[in-house]
């Protein structure tokens, strides 16, 4: 009888212990599906958009930003967070498919994919869009202030060397851009793989190093509005905003060509809150949505149907919103693979080096 009494409180003891722990995995389990990590560049979203998302759908947002494509993809690789969102540039978009960091997107999910442009889908790097949703566009270009600088004697990057604009230059710290925009001065691309190509590129950026004032990150902005330099070279919607700042600055996007780039949403496989990211991406697929992100971020929609909510005096600017022409000239970041985007970044060391 002692024996049989034993066993049921055994019995009862386990099954009280696999309902403790069953409690705690639900909970744990809930707690997951109630919040949504993002990982996105810095100031690149409205902050009211996520209040009002988790309003919404009744979420709790961690927002955490990076500062660099590589340095996203080394986190999400690591895997010690769980991020349900990251925005990642057309290039790592194809890097990342290739080493499976990323979820498949389920389109029966997604609401408002007709709302974006048809230029803006299906393109190389992610073919049916397969894996990302587009977010926001853009050029590359230069800045020029007209107090200082003639707008007709700046509209190539050839003119950058010119030697009047001694000490009077910034640059976006970026080997892609930098080399990029280098390579293009000899008509060549800016994915190019050719060695004496890029070296001669490289030997060609030496020479402009008097008239490099400074290379630098996200301060270009405040450096530029506050008139600290003539000329920068630097991406549309950072011309946006300082040129918002500043009626005396000017964005030009050089005709020989340049980087056409795409930002897009994508699910990592580190997701474990797919749900709410499905919501997320339908969330900014809304015109009115998009609209308001465009109009404080200050780069190019994709959404044709929050472009048309848009002012003319900036759905119209074809600083921001090239036409079909000019378009036709820029070219998209290709992933390089690893031997190649070393090779740039050695070269563009080099002539960071050669500055100093």
């Amino acid at each position: 009888m002692r024996k049989l009494q034993s066993l049921f409180i055994g019995v009862i003891a386990i099954i009280l212990l696999l309902s403790f722990f069953d409690f705690r995995l639900n909970r744990a389990s809930n707690a997951s599906s109630n919040v949504l990590n993002i990982y996105n560049w810095g100031d690149y979203i409205d902050p009211d958009l996520l209040k009002q998302f988790e309003e919404e759908y009744g979420y709790k947002v961690n927002y955490e930003t990076f500062d660099s494509n590589e340095a996203m993809e080394a986190k999400i690789k690591q895997g010690g967070t769980s991020y349900d969102i990251t925005i990642p540039s057309e290039y790592m978009i194809q890097k990342m498919k290739k080493e499976k960091l990323l979820l498949p997107l389920d389109h029966s999910k997604i609401k408002g994919l007709e709302n974006i442009d048809p230029r803006f889908l299906d393109q190389d790097f992610d073919k049916d869009n397969q894996y990302s949703i587009p977010y926001f566009w853009g050029t590359l270009g230069i800045v020029y202030n007209d107090k200082f600088v003639d707008g007709d004697k700046i509209k190539h990057w050839e003119d950058l060397w010119r030697p009047e604009l001694q000490n009077n230059i910034m640059l976006i710290d970026g080997a892609r851009e930098v080399m990029g925009l280098s390579l293009t001065t000899f008509g060549n691309s800016i994915n190019s793989k050719n060695m004496k190509e890029l070296q001669q590129a490289t030997d060609k950026l030496n020479k402009l190093t008097p008239n490099v004032k400074a290379i630098v990150a996200d301060e270009i902005k405040m450096y530029m509005a506050n008139e600290e330099s003539a000329v920068a070279v630097t991406f549309s919607g950072e011309a946006a905003d300082m040129m918002g700042q500043n009626e005396d600055l000017h964005y030009v996007i050089p005709p020989e060509g340049s980087n056409l780039w795409f930002d897009n949403i994508v699910i990592p496989k580190t997701s474990e809150n797919q749900e709410g990211a499905y919501d997320f991406i339908n969330f900014m697929l809304r015109p009115e949505n998009a609209k308001t992100n465009a109009e404080y971020i200050g780069y190019s929609t994709p959404n044709k149907v929050a472009m048309d909510m848009l002012p003319k005096e900036i759905s119209e600017d074809k600083q921001f919103y090239p036409d079909d022409e000019t378009i036709s000239h820029l070219e998209v970041y290709k992933d390089l693979g690893s031997e190649y985007l070393q090779i740039y970044n050695d070269l563009y060391l080099e002539f960071k080096m050669y500055r100093k």
